[in-house]
């Protein structure tokens, strides 16, 4: 991504509509809903800095799930995951280099990433918190439906 497009996307996560993205912990619907479209029937290509970002979310977000869906993770580990997210995400608006139609599908997920990171921050409340974890979940599901990542897996969802 370049600066501008950086700059870009840290106002729209900014914006009170990205706070209204968290969804309830229902497991149905998901990242996808805000027009996330395949390249001509084909998956986005993807770089090396966005591979690795989603890889160690993907791996924050496996971590964390049974335990939040089992309503057993602690301030700590929701503020550990929020950092691990916050962080890959930094990671990936510095370094991630998309053409402008690819970065474009791409800020669907990042902003669903970030509204995810909150609800598990508590930004919505304490009982929005395990919601969170599982809408980072669905984004990450998403990227792996929409990016063409080698050897990419879902996240598999309780229920």
């Amino acid at each position: 991504m370049n600066t501008f497009t950086a700059l870009l996307l840290a106002a729209a996560l900014a914006s009170p509509l990205a706070a209204t993205a968290a969804t309830a912990h229902d497991h149905g619907g998901g990242a996808e809903t805000h027009q996330l479209q395949l390249n001509a029937g084909r998956k986005w290509g993807t770089d090396a800095p966005l591979r690795k970002a989603m890889t160690a979310i993907h791996g924050s977000v496996t971590q964390i799930l049974p335990a939040a869906h089992a309503g057993k993770a602690t301030q700590a580990d929701y503020d550990a995951f929020v950092n691990a997210i916050n962080q890959q995400v930094a990671y990936m608006v510095e370094n991630c280099k998309l053409p402008p139609e690819a970065d474009a599908q791409l800020h669907i997920i990042v902003a669903d990433l970030m509204a995810g990171a909150e609800a598990a921050q508590g930004k919505q409340g304490e009982n929005k918190r395990a919601a969170g974890v599982v809408q980072v979940a669905k984004a990450s599901n998403a990227y792996g439906r929409y990016f063409d990542h080698s050897g990419w897996k879902a996240v598999k969802l309780p229920h």
